[in-house]
Parts: C-alpha cells; sequence; structure tokens
C-alpha cells in the first residue's frame, strides 16, 4: 500500500493506544538530535573552538597528531552529548508528566484532547501519528480561552502525505467548536520542517528565546531557540 492510498483515521486516544503513541513520540523527537547536532556544529562558535582544541593541543604536545585529534573529538563528542541530552531529557520528562497519564490529562477536561493517526497496513491497524490541544486561560482576551498545541508528531513512514496539515486541522476544528480565540504552540528552531509547515499553516512567529527544562548551558551549546507561535482562528 502506497502512503496516496492509504486510508488513514484520525481519533481520539485510547488506553491501547499507549504504547504506540510512546514509540512514534520517543522516535520523531530523538530524530532530531542528528540534524540538532549538524545544525550546532557550523555555527561559528563551534567551528572556531574545536580548531582552537585541534591546534592548542597539537602545538602543546609537541605536533602529536593522534592528541590534536582526540583533543578536538572530544569537544565534538561533548557538543553532541549535549544535543543528545536536549532532546532526550525532553522526552524522559514529558513522559513522566502529560504522556503518562494522557486519559486524566488531555481526555478527561473537555476543553483539552488527544487524537491519534490510523491506518490499517497489511492488515493490522497501525498508529502514524498523534496531536492533542490543551485549553488555557487567555490572558490577552478576558474570558477567553486559547488551544495550546501539543505532541504533533508523523511517523518517519507517513510523511509528505499532508497528514501533519490534517492532524493540525483536527485541533483547529476543536479549537474553533470550543470557541477559543487562538491556536498557540512552542518548537525548537532545529526541526526546520515542522516550523515551515505552521507557517503554510498560518501560524505567525511572535516570539523567540531560550528559555527551557534543560540547563541553560546546555542550550547554549546546541545552539537552539525555542519558537512561540500563534494563529488566530
Amino acid at each position: 500500500m502506497t502512503k496516496s492510498n492509504m486510508h488513514i483515521v484520525i481519533r481520539r486516544y485510547q488506553p491501547s493506544d499507549r504504547e504506540a503513541v510512546e514509540t512514534i513520540f520517543r522516535n520523531g523527537i530523538m530524530e532530531h538530535i542528528n540534524p540538532a547536532f549538524m545544525y550546532a556544529m557550523t555555527r561559528p562558535l563551534h567551528i572556531t573552538v574545536s580548531l582552537f582544541f585541534y591546534i592548542g593541543a597539537y602545538v602543546m604536545s609537541g605536533q602529536s597528531v593522534v592528541l590534536a585529534l582526540v583533543s578536538g573529538g572530544a569537544y565534538i563528542g561533548f557538543v553532541y552529548f549535549c544535543c543528545y541530552e536536549f532532546y532526550a531529557g525532553f522526552v524522559k520528562a514529558r513522559l513522566n508528566t502529560d504522556m503518562k497519564d494522557i486519559p486524566g490529562y488531555y481526555l478527561s477536561n473537555p476543553d483539552n484532547c488527544f487524537w491519534v493517526a490510523e491506518a490499517e497496513i497489511h492488515g493490522r491497524p497501525q498508529i502514524l501519528g498523534m496531536v492533542a490541544v490543551e485549553g488555557k486561560n487567555d490572558p490577552g482576551s478576558e474570558g477567553k480561552k486559547y488551544g495550546e498545541l501539543y505532541r504533533m508528531i508523523v511517523s518517519s513512514t507517513c510523511r509528505r502525505c499532508g497528514l501533519g496539515v490534517r492532524l493540525a486541522k483536527t485541533v483547529e476544528d476543536f479549537c474553533r467548536e470550543r470557541h477559543f480565540s487562538k491556536i498557540g504552540l512552542s518548537t525548537s528552531s532545529t526541526q526546520k520542517a515542522g516550523v515551515a509547515l505552521y507557517f503554510r499553516l498560518g501560524f505567525k512567529l511572535i516570539l523567540v528565546h531560550t528559555q527551557s527544562e534543560s540547563p541553560k548551558w546546555m542550550i547554549w551549546m546546541t545552539r537552539a531557540t525555542i519558537l512561540v507561535m500563534e494563529k488566530s482562528i
């Protein structure tokens, strides 16, 4: 079955989906580690520091190429470690908070919801994506609420088939039904495909910051920023 003729149904989360949802969530977040590392290592800061370690170790060791490579490689390895921990730490935190009890967190409140995208592949149902929304009080609009979009991930086996758009539209329709004023979301600057999709869907960038649950030094090493986006509805 090709992606073009795959019949995908978007439905509310069920407890039996937990294992598949956690797997897609973990894989979908962790796949950003390598792109984040490549991005970080092309920044002038890390290029300069890497060369400093290479050249410094080479000179101070009496022109030992081996020590120079070890020294420079250690710094590059540290940058990779920071990129890994940035995303791995996010996965661990979320699996111990809202995603630890999806029915209790998202389905017990009428202003929240969690959906999965499912298709039958080789005769068996398979989860291919997910998205969630949480209703929050809108500080800029007295008495109104807005929807915060969370956990939108599409499986790597089902990219470029419009599923991301469908998931986002599901959230937007829900927010309209709840009479929310807007939809907000946060994502990292290294998630290029996701950011491009949100712009195509009409979201606007309203804030860029570096505040995160990760230590500040780790964010600094990854050179990542957090993008806050909104769409009025």
